[in-house]
């Protein structure tokens, strides 16, 4: 199979299982907002979370991603197997007592770390010491979570995806649990939801073993790392790729920061907003730039430049393609969707028309996040993590200072567009220096195909926007019509699509429909023979 191929195949298993992950985080958002709905308690337990979340990414999915890939992907194919398993023993080793240290000091200095990142919350009465408890119960979920980053490299180096894709499955039913069942057995119902974290955490790890089993993977104690320089080389890349990735959770930080210090349930609206924004980020982006950065750490490694490149613009196209329309859906559906799952019980009227404002202006940001996670993984195939780091300090600067001035005049709102910008000047940037870098004309390519794809928007755009009429939206609970109704403005509209880009002819298009036959047409062929 061809590296496009390759590229589309992983991604497709891993969007198969990240949608079932997603559906079951938006079950899991429905039920904290059902039960909690917009306030004090949500406030602190999403500030609180949010502690645990950025360091996941410092150490997890970004700098440990990042750095650990491109090497244990060049010693796996030019040094064998037996090299790459003494290299994977020493870095979980050295991770597991980095993360020991993370956490005794979280735990530690806590009341500190919750006072900088929700200072604002010191104006209500107990939120801040709320969210301060949550913060001690949660905040181990960081190191279980790490080491699932470097089980899922592991697996992704071997050519495995649909495991660790699925793996969050397992946090949001332990969260799930944790809010119907767990919260009986504390004098706060959000105490439960806090233990499902946890649950989650000790899930996610057990989850990948059948396939370390299956690709003979044992992992052992190997205090070795001290002077393997396989080891050095991955920690000296990790060093600028938490810089850019701490930037880059600052932003997140910095909005959640400012919203402390607006009106009760600012910071719920922008979680609630940013959930569901994340959906089709989840699926599409961050599934299409997993699997092209071992792909395009091994033609690196191969030297195969000119399939590099390749593969860049193939996954470029790819994130325009599923992009776009995803971002006018988002904008088309954002109060329908918050309706027909959210509005009821605890979570209101106002709730609803302040949550899906709040996803209508982050959702022109969905396709420059996906060029900066495809540019910034490029880098990172390089062997560079210094320069993502740099575009990040700026892209930090000009989320605060958009911030800052926009939430005097909008509130919540402001915040939501201040990311937005900042995540175009961050897509921009990357891919001005990438161009430089590797001599390509990508933004020249990228703005005409953006005109064919957005043209096969249009149509789909009205239709959805049709059909969408159809329903009252302000009507509380999960109703068959407001279900039928939104059911048939996403299929429709996606179908509508599918067909312009076919008439449109559009390359990519094309290619993910026959990838799409061949694996179901395999599928059958297989079940037939089982029979």
């Amino acid at each position: 199979m061809s590296s496009k191929g390759q590229i589309a195949s992983a991604a497709l298993v891993m969007s198969i299982a990240t949608s079932i992950s997603r559906v079951s985080g938006l079950i899991r958002d429905v039920v904290v907002a059902r039960m909690f709905g917009a306030g004090v308690t949500t406030d602190a337990f999403f500030m609180a979370f949010t502690i645990p979340n950025l360091l996941r990414r410092f150490f997890a999915e970004g700098s440990l991603t990042a750095a650990f890939v491109p090497v244990f992907s060049e010693v796996f194919h030019r040094r064998g197997e037996q090299e790459a398993q003494r290299l994977a023993n020493r870095c979980a080793t050295l991770l597991l007592l980095v993360m020991c240290v993370v956490v005794a000091l979280g735990l530690l200095f806590s009341p500190w770390i919750v006072q900088g990142i929700g200072y604002g919350f010191a104006q209500t009465e107990g939120k801040l010491e709320l969210t301060h408890q949550l913060n001690l119960m949660m905040f181990p979920y960081i190191a279980m979570v790490s080491l699932l980053a470097l089980l899922t490299g592991i697996l992704n180096v071997r050519g495995h995806f649909f495991l660790p894709s699925l793996s969050p499955l397992l946090l949001n039913l332990a969260m799930i649990f944790g809010a119907l069942s767990l919260g009986q057995l504390f004098h706060r119902p959000v105490f439960g939801l806090a233990a499902g974290v946890l649950l989650g955490g000790v899930l996610q790890l057990l989850l990948q073993f059948p396939a370390l089993f299956r690709y003979r993977i044992r992992l052992r104690l190997d205090f070795g790392f001290r002077h393997d320089q396989h080891v050095k080389k991955i920690a000296m890349l990790m060093l600028p790729g938490i810089a850019g990735v701490a930037i880059y959770q600052i932003n997140i930080v910095v909005t959640r920061l400012l919203a402390s210090f607006l009106p009760d349930g600012s910071v719920s609206y922008l979680y609630y907003g940013q959930r569901l924004f994340e959906f089709p980020q989840g699926i599409f982006i961050v599934s299409l730039a997993q699997a092209a950065l071992p792909m395009m750490s091994r033609q690196i490694a191969d030297g195969d430049h000119q399939g590099m490149r390749q593969s860049l613009n193939f996954s470029f196209s790819l994130i325009t393609l599923i992009s776009l329309p995803a971002m006018i859906g988002l904008v088309l559906c954002a109060k329908p969707v918050f309706s027909l799952f959210f509005l009821g019980g605890a979570f209101s009227l106002a709730d609803l028309d302040n949550s899906a404002l709040a996803l209508v202006c982050f959702a022109p940001g969905l396709l420059f996040v996906g060029y900066s996670r495809i540019a910034a993984q490029t880098f990172y195939a390089f062997k560079d993590t210094r320069t993502p780091v740099k575009v990040s300090f700026w892209t930090l600067l000009v989320n605060l200072g958009a911030g800052l001035l926009l939430m005097q005049w909008l509130g919540f709102v402001g915040l939501a567009i201040a990311l937005t910008l900042s995540s175009v000047f961050n897509a921009g940037a990357l891919m001005y220096l990438l161009q430089k870098k590797l001599q390509l004309t990508v933004i020249g390519m990228l703005l005409q195909q953006s005109f064919r794809v957005l043209f096969a928007c249009v149509p789909m755009g009205v239709l959805v926007y049709l059909v969408l009429g159809f329903a009252d939206w302000q009507q509380v609970g999960i109703t068959p019509l407001k279900f039928i109704v939104l059911s048939g403005a996403v299929t429709s509209g996606a179908l509508l699509f599918v067909m312009t880009c076919l008439l449109l002819k559009i390359d990519e298009a094309h290619q993910l429909l026959r990838l799409v036959k061949r694996k179901f047409s395999r599928e059958k062929w297989q079940d037939n023979n089982n029979q």
